[in-house]
């Protein structure tokens, strides 16, 4: 063998244990959190999670700050094959209308409350999902939701009069925000800054998490805490391509979905502390809401849901009955 050979045999020998030790698959998690946010945060830490479990069996490989789309592109990038996992969260009402429920005005009250809602209704909205090709494998979450804006404060709802406030693409965020008398103007979370800062809209709604990774606050003066929704976040599969994965492989993604949740919880909750103090010192003005005037406001919404949604008022009144743990 030639002093070459010997050399080249030498490189194939230490590069087939490694090649041996890649990922025999790579399953990639689209998202729309910028860095710094509860999203990055939730999916790295499912990764972690998955990756631990899996070993060599496959990787998962995170990218957040809309690099694989925006949250409708990664909603049909699943059914493609093209992205593994996604972690919408108000664009569900979009997809299946059970999910509205969730754009109810402080109809989940904390996060033991949501457990107790995903306990009790995980399979209503699991058929829903699963009836629109999707299957939801963990519970994460976007958070409570406040307003921002750089007209004035907002203390009670005829404050919103005449206010362009961007929101998620949901109906029921639309029909919310229409009924406070604001001038809602449904926009791809990617697209908020640049709106806020050449005066497009006026304002948005997000929990602190999204408001501060997205710096809001350098294009905001006012921001007022009316906690007005709380939205889950879901890690999405779509049915089509995980019912190709191996059945361990489905086990532990699954396990990683329900383990995280209590991470992001607990992360989620440090967060709203932090940030609120980021937001404030970046010399945006606070100012409490009065949460009882919103609630009085928001019975039109709730009749509208129940009675135009199939098994809507039951989804409500079940919801509420959970609401204090008995």
């Amino acid at each position: 063998m030639t002093f070459k050979a010997t050399i080249l045999a030498s490189v194939a020998a230490i590069a087939m244990p490694l090649a041996a030790g890649a990922a025999d698959m790579t399953l990639r998690f689209g998202h729309v959190g910028n860095p710094g946010s509860l999203f990055e945060a939730s999916a790295d830490a499912f990764a972690e999670c998955a990756n631990g479990k899996l070993g060599d069996k496959a990787e998962v490989q995170t990218f957040g700050a809309s690099q694989l789309g925006k949250d409708r592109e990664l909603l049909q990038k699943l059914k493609l094959g093209q992205v593994d996992f996604s972690l919408p969260s108000s664009v569900m009402s979009s997809v299946a209308p059970e999910f509205g429920v969730f754009e109810m005005p402080y109809i989940v009250k904390d996060r033991d409350h949501m457990r107790r809602i995903q306990a009790e209704l995980g399979d209503v909205f699991q058929a829903a999902a699963q009836r629109e090709g999707y299957r939801i494998i963990g519970y994460f979450e976007n958070g409570f939701r406040h307003i921002t804006n750089n007209v004035r404060p907002i203390n009670k709802p005829e404050d919103l009069e005449g206010v362009k406030l961007r929101t998620p693409n949901g109906e029921w965020r639309v029909k919310m925000f229409q009924l406070y008398g604001a001038n809602p103007t449904p926009m791809a979370f990617s697209e908020v800054f640049t709106a806020l800062q050449t005066k497009v809209i006026d304002g948005q709604e997000n929990p602190y998490a999204q408001i501060a990774s997205a710096k809001f606050q350098e294009v905001q003066e006012y921001l007022s805490i009316t906690g007005h929704v709380y939205t889950p976040g879901y890690v999405l599969v779509a049915e089509n391509q995980w019912q190709k994965l191996p059945e361990d492989v489905r086990a532990e993604l699954e396990a990683c979905g329900a383990e995280t949740q209590d991470f992001v919880y607990e992360h989620a909750a440090k967060l709203e502390t932090e940030l609120l103090e980021v937001i404030r010192e970046a010399g945006v003005e606070v100012n409490e809401a009065d949460n009882q005037a919103f609630i009085d406001a928001s019975a039109p919404i709730y009749e509208e849901f129940a009675t135009s949604v199939d098994g809507g008022a039951e989804l409500i009144e079940t919801i509420q009955s959970l609401a204090s743990g008995s």
